[in-house]
Parts: structure tokens; C-alpha cells; sequence
């Protein structure tokens, strides 16, 4: 007898770049080996909500925003495989107000004040906000934690107060820029982003580094000095096309 090794045989024996064909939300999505289910869903035009992922960065599966039912099993598409014959749930009443409550949290961990803040307008999380229809508290209470603000730096500005945890500064400064800027500090709700030095200006980070591009953090917690205030209301990513891509 063949002894059972848990792998899917028939799965290994497609060839590498053959369809693998799975539902999203009722819907036929055709998806590569090796995909996640984000990638697979992009490709079709499906809009699947994340803040931890970003195109060029390994995926992390932290933030949970992406989080879909796979065969009636919650799972981060961005980190979860494609496989033939699945069944995904993405944008159900209960997914959504799942998610809706992640991003409720989100904004009363920190100090999000979006009328003042430079990133409004291309803020992922201001912008998830508007899409889940949260335009005011309503369901939890403002934690307003006391976070550090590190204007060292000659070009770049590093605001906690906004930070989401979601890691992409990190692996953008170990993976692409071979740096370690930055990594968590803290435990618990206490655990935060912080600098490989006493702070961000004893430090060997560049506003060329990726990880101060804009569009690497999702929110304002890093800022590139010298160009806040980038553009007019109306004239901003998100006032021209919502997250999702569809109006």
C-alpha cells in the first residue's frame, strides 16, 4: 500500500502554469500554481481589501483585512495558496463586517486625525474607512495613546501616532534596501515600529530607501518632508477612483 503522505496528487501532477479553477463568490476565477488567492483575484478584477500586502513585498498575513472563507475556513488570502475546486467567500454580509470592525479598531488604536494629516487623501486606511461607510466612532471607544514623533531626520519624518502595525517599512527596509531600519519594538498594545538607533536621524536611512516611498506605508506615519500637502481636495488618489477600483 501507498502510504498517505497528505499531498494532493492530481494537483501534483499538473504542469507547472496550467489553470487552476476555483469560485470566488459564486464566480468561475482561474489561478496558477503557486499564486495566492489576492494574486489570483487581482488577476480576474476582483477587489480583495488588505493593508499589511503590497506589490514587491513578501506577503505577511497580519493585518487580517484580507481575510476570506475558504471551504467555510477564514484564512489571509494574501498568504493562502490557490487550489482547484475551492470555494472562497470575499465580500459576504459577515466577511465584511468583519473586516469593517478590523478597521474600526485600527482607527481608535492610534491618533488619526485625517483632516490634518499629509496622507489624506491616499491613505489606505482613510480610504477603507470611506468604503466600509465609517465616517464617525461608533462602536468603540478612542484609545488616544501618548506615541512618539521622530522629526530627526533631515528628509523623512516618522509619526507612531498613525502607525497600523502593518509592517511594510520593515520588510521593505530588510528586503529590498538591505538596511534594518526599522523594526517592532513592545509588546502587546504596546508593540510599535521603532529605528535601529537612538533615533531616525542616527540611522543610515535614505529618502531614496523603498521603504520611505510613498505608497509603502498605508497611512502617515512616514512622511517624506518637503512634500506634504501633496495635492488639492479633488485632485487626490482616492478622491479620483475609490480603494476598491470601482465606482
Amino acid at each position: 500500500m501507498t502510504p498517505f503522505t497528505g499531498k494532493n496528487e492530481a494537483l501534483e501532477n499538473k504542469m507547472i502554469g496550467d489553470d487552476i479553477v476555483f469560485k470566488i463568490d459564486g464566480v468561475d476565477v482561474r489561478g496558477r500554481i503557486g499564486q495566492t488567492i489576492m494574486e489570483a483575484a487581482d488577476d480576474a478584477g476582483i477587489h480583495i481589501p488588505r493593508l499589511c500586502d503590497v506589490e514587491g513585498l513578501d506577503p505577511q498575513g497580519s493585518c487580517r483585512v484580507c481575510t476570506v472563507k475558504i471551504n467555510g475556513r477564514t484564512a489571509a488570502s494574501c498568504t493562502q495558496p490557490v487550489a482547484d475546486g475551492i470555494n472562497v467567500e470575499n465580500r459576504t454580509p459577515e466577511i465584511q463586517e468583519y473586516r469593517r470592525d478590523l478597521v474600526r479598531m485600527l482607527f481608535h488604536e492610534g491618533n488619526h486625525l485625517c483632516p490634518a494629516c499629509e496622507a489624506s487623501g491616499r491613505c489606505e486606511l482613510q480610504a477603507l474607512g470611506t468604503d466600509f461607510g465609517i465616517l464617525q466612532p461608533d462602536k468603540y471607544p478612542y484609545l488616544q495613546p501618548s506615541r512618539p514623533v521622530d522629526a530627526s531626520h533631515h528628509d523623512v519624518m516618522l509619526d507612531t501616532n498613525r502607525c497600523i502595525r502593518c509592517g511594510r517599512c520593515i520588510r521593505a527596509s530588510a528586503h529590498v534596501d538591505h538596511k534594518n531600519v526599522f523594526g517592532y519594538v513592545g509588546r502587546g498594545i504596546n508593540k510599535q515600529v521603532g529605528v535601529n538607533g537612538t533615533d531616525l536621524a542616527h540611522t543610515n536611512a535614505a529618502v531614496t530607501d523603498k521603504a520611505m516611498e510613498i505608497g509603502i506605508c498605508p497611512v502617515g506615519c512616514i512622511i517624506q518632508k518637503r512634500v506634504g500637502f501633496f495635492a488639492p481636495i479633488g485632485a487626490r488618489r482616492f478622491d479620483k477612483e475609490p480603494i476598491t477600483g470601482k465606482k
